[in-house]
């Protein structure tokens, strides 16, 4: 029997990368999982093929910074399985790259409402029906840059940074209606979002990410999917208010930074 056998989980930014990952990982562990993002055409494909493994999978359009959709995305998931066990607020976008003082507001404003509203709105829409279950699990996904600096992702940082002081302050909030948070701040992961990154900035920003972990590589999806994986579980029911690094090593050594030119 699989750790998620019977639950029922829900993951933004799931079409492809980490979400995706996550999805593929806990439908292989016999959770009933739905897959919401933006793409509709890698999203159906993503379900599809975990469905094709012998998964139970199905694909929600949902963005994330539209209040709708993600309130839609909840209540089909409890509607067709009568519950929601695990959330993971995986969505976000990388806009950065550029001094703060440069950054317009629509792209702040933006970068916000994927990257931070929508963990509260996933949250608000999820404990309702995780405390009159007196049970659930709640994964955001923070990053490596709420810990540590690099120039030109003050908002980015901002926003991951937040999402760590939420997830605390939720966990001592609601521990004692059986709901646990927990936040995974990955290190560089090979994402299409680091892809679109490198493609951006130039072939250098791959390098020194290479450089920046002391593993000597960047990661890939499925060692952040394990530790959603983990997390969801039960063997993690005594687990809350933690933030899991899986980063090579990336905060715990001198933030260097080479090959930037």
């Amino acid at each position: 029997m699989g750790r998620l056998q019977g639950k029922t989980a829900v993951i933004t930014g799931a079409a492809d990368g980490i979400g995706h990952a996550i999805a593929s990982g806990m439908a292989r562990e016999g959770a009933s999982v739905y897959l919401a993002d933006i793409d509709d055409a890698k999203g159906e494909a993503a379900a599809a093929s975990i469905r094709s493994e012998g998964g139970k999978a199905r694909y929600v359009h949902c963005d994330v910074s539209v209040e709708g959709d993600i309130a839609a995305l909840i209540e089909t998931a409890v509607e067709e399985t009568g519950r929601i066990d695990v959330l993971v607020n995986n969505a976000a976008i990388a806009i950065g790259g550029m001094p703060v003082h440069e950054m317009t507001d629509a792209q702040w404003h933006r970068l916000i409402a994927v990257n931070l509203t929508s963990v509260f709105r996933g949250c608000k829409f999820a404990l309702p029906h995780m405390i009159r279950q007196k049970s659930g699990s709640v994964i955001n996904m923070a990053s490596a840059q709420g810990h540590v600096g690099l120039d030109g992702w003050t908002a980015y940082a901002g926003a991951k940074g937040a999402v760590l002081s939420m997830t605390r302050q939720m966990a001592v909030e609601f521990g004692p209606v059986g709901v646990r948070f927990n936040s995974i701040s990955p290190g560089t992961i090979a994402t299409p979002m680091n892809e679109k990154v490198i493609a951006d900035l130039g072939e250098h920003v791959a390098r020194a990410w290479v450089k920046m972990h002391p593993i000597g590589r960047i990661g890939k999806p499925e060692e952040v999917a394990e530790a959603a994986i983990y997390l969801a579980s039960d063997a993690a029911g005594f687990t809350t208010g933690i933030d899991l690094k899986v980063d090579g090593g990336l905060t715990a050594a001198p933030r260097f930074v080479p090959d930037l030119v």
